[in-house]
């Protein structure tokens, strides 16, 4: 076990160097002169003094190969460089908008895990039942209803219940506030949009979850087990479950890395200033330095949640870490 974690852990490094080359290709494959379109947009007039200095500042002046080892020492000390948009330092932008990003992901994946495994697992023991047709029927219209929509319904309802309740609407915080400092007011910040994000979350999970029990209760192994007389629970739990949820591990993983950078539109709705909206803001400010640092930022969640996930694996089924 131990080896096949250090051989994982190890594997990090060159799939990081190799997506930080990728994402150093992809946006200088971008079209004309990033200082140019930023200079000149609106029709204005700038001078050369002024192209040279923004060519500069973005580190353009030096050969491909320079820019390359820059960007990867950036990296590896946290220095992202400067906002082309703010002038403060990539680094604080991002930190400043991280955490509730973050927040509400993490909240989405509890939600989604504690609805999903249960209701899949039911759904696929009680196949073809009322269970599992309320089970389907709730998946299926997760997966069918746009997020956007979902939360601006879920605000409605709030402030009617709240108009019903306290005899006035409302609404929650705009104003992001941290949990250890506020737990009661951070989570009114954050609930509606985990919730909202989480059902969807929960709704594939769902049907991975019963698509997956479903086909190990067909097993030998099941069918082994249940000839020699083991309680019908232990075979769910330690033999059909555990089995199951290799690919369940997968999707959640995978939905986890997109909500820290794709919930642009849950974070206009709700008026979040999280990483999505930021990634919005820095292409319409045609903020060159900002977007290539939130690129690559998703880049490398999305490879340590693959890690975690590789990690999960070997602790479901002893023989992927052997083989």
């Amino acid at each position: 076990m131990y080896r096949y974690i250090i051989t994982r852990v190890l594997l990090l490094f060159p799939t990081l160097i190799g997506a930080a080359a990728l994402v150093f290709v992809l946006m200088r494959l971008i079209p004309g002169d990033i200082c140019l379109v930023r200079l000149g947009s609106g029709g204005t007039s700038f001078t050369v003094e002024a192209l040279a200095a923004c060519r500069a500042e973005a580190g353009l002046d030096h050969s491909i190969f320079v820019q390359f080892i820059d960007f990867v020492w950036g990296l590896a000390r946290f220095d992202l460089g400067i906002s082309m948009w703010s002038g403060k330092p990539v680094v604080v932008e991002i930190a400043t908008r991280f955490p509730i990003s973050l927040e509400i992901a993490v909240i989405a994946t509890i939600v989604a895990v504690t609805i999903a495994v249960p209701l899949g697992t039911i759904s696929a023991l009680r196949q073809n039942s009322v269970i599992d047709l309320f089970v389907r029927v709730f998946s299926i219209a997760g997966i069918a209803t746009p997020a956007f929509w979902l939360g601006i319904i879920s605000l409605l309802a709030v402030l009617d219940i709240s108009q019903a309740l306290i005899g006035r609407p409302w609404m929650p915080p705009i104003d992001y506030v941290p949990l250890w400092q506020d737990p009661l007011r951070n989570l009114s910040i954050a609930i509606l949009p985990a919730l909202t994000v989480g059902y969807r979350y929960a709704a594939v999970s769902m049907r991975m979850t019963r698509s997956a029990m479903i086909e190990v209760l067909r097993e030998d192994y099941i069918r082994t087990a249940r000839a020699k007389g083991l309680v019908n629970r232990l075979i769910i739990n330690r033999h059909a479950l555990k089995n199951a949820l290799l690919p369940v591990v997968t999707v959640i993983g995978i939905e986890f890395a997109f909500l820290i950078g794709g919930l642009v539109v849950t974070e206009q709705v709700f008026n979040l200033n999280g990483i999505g909206r930021l990634m919005v803001l820095s292409v319409q400010n045609q903020d060159y330095t900002l977007t290539q640092a939130l690129v690559m930022l998703v880049v490398v969640i999305s490879v340590l949640v693959n890690l975690i996930v590789d990690l999960l694996y070997a602790w479901l089924d002893p023989r992927i870490r052997f083989s």
